[in-house]
């Protein structure tokens, strides 16, 4: 099979974590553990999170003064080479050396009148406490929202319509590489108005599941991961009654509500995979990647089903 799995932030960092090098190294070895038997057997390609790294990063720019700041292109890109040269190092102390890595700086479009420029939703960064988020937001102009009991910087994140490097992506697969692109949602840019086609950063991040969805859709993927923290998606999480969805259309799940900051993006990008190419998309602990490509752990959800059933 061609499967593509989306490894998300918690894969990388987890919250409260120290944003260091070796702790983002220590999980992303983690994560290549899980990946690893699925590239023995199939074609693999892996896309990510960035959210904390670009984060950091433009934390560290903030030190210097504002012209000389490195936008959020620019810092997207840097993510994707960082992360993937951690994955591809990971990944082959794990695999036969004869197996060939690339990780592919991965520009993607998105349409200069999207709605998301004007209502920043995409959280980046660490968490802070209230008084700090309106000391910065002050002295910077970020905008912060609350993230759970804390609060993170948000900026804009417009919809994908075009990875560029689609074709690279696809010879590379056909030559039995294991494929690291389109990192953090891929690196922003889109062409400017009235200049015909010239190309440009912009100051966003795009959403990873939906630059992964389309990824997965464009490849013509059999199966289409997003990895996360939990085994599955929950009916009624955090009650007594909680219970994860083991198979599901996207009808019957569509039925149901999930939080727009954590598993409801998840859920509409899985749908969307399933429903435009009658195919699996899934959702599940990175812990249990195998397993979920061999149909038996996390939500499974495709047109072939019949309703929706729970695991037991």
């Amino acid at each position: 099979m061609r499967v593509v799995i989306a490894l998300g932030g918690n894969a990388l960092l987890k919250r409260g974590e120290p944003m260091t090098a070796e702790m983002q190294r220590r999980n992303i070895r983690i994560a290549a553990e899980a990946m690893a038997p699925v590239a023995k057997d199939h074609e693999l390609v892996i896309s990510h999170g960035n959210g904390p790294q670009v984060g950091l990063l433009a934390l560290q720019g903030a030190a210097y003064k504002p012209d000389e700041a490195y936008p959020l292109d620019v810092l997207g890109a840097e993510t994707e080479g960082m992360i993937g040269y951690m994955i591809e190092q990971e990944m082959g102390n794990l695999l036969p050396f004869e197996v060939p890595f690339a990780t592919l700086l991965t520009m993607v479009e998105v349409d200069p009148n999207d709605p998301g420029f004007k209502n920043p939703t995409k959280f980046v960064g660490p968490v802070y406490e209230k008084p700090d988020a309106d000391r910065i937001a002050k002295e910077k102009g970020w905008v912060f929202k609350a993230d759970g009991p804390k609060w993170r910087r948000v900026v804009p994140s417009p919809l994908p319509k075009r990875i560029f490097e689609i074709r690279p992506i696809k010879w590379l697969i056909e030559h039995n590489t294991v494929v690291i692109c389109a990192g953090g949602g891929g690196i922003p840019t889109m062409y400017e108005p009235g200049a015909g086609r010239k190309l440009v950063g912009v100051e966003a991040v795009i959403d990873k599941d939906l630059c992964s969805e389309l990824l997965a859709r464009e490849l013509e993927a059999d199966l289409f991961i997003m990895a996360t923290d939990a085994p599955g998606v929950y009916i009624d999480f955090g009650k007594p009654e909680a219970k994860v969805i083991h198979r599901s259309t996207p009808a019957a799940i569509g039925k149901y509500s999930f939080p727009a900051g954590s598993m409801g993006p998840k859920v509409d990008a899985a749908c969307h995979f399933a429903t435009a190419t009658g195919k699996t998309a899934a959702i599940g602990a990175l812990a249990d990647i195998l397993a979920i490509v061999q149909g038996n752990k996390g939500t499974q959800i495709s047109k072939r089903f019949d309703g929706i059933t729970f695991h037991s």
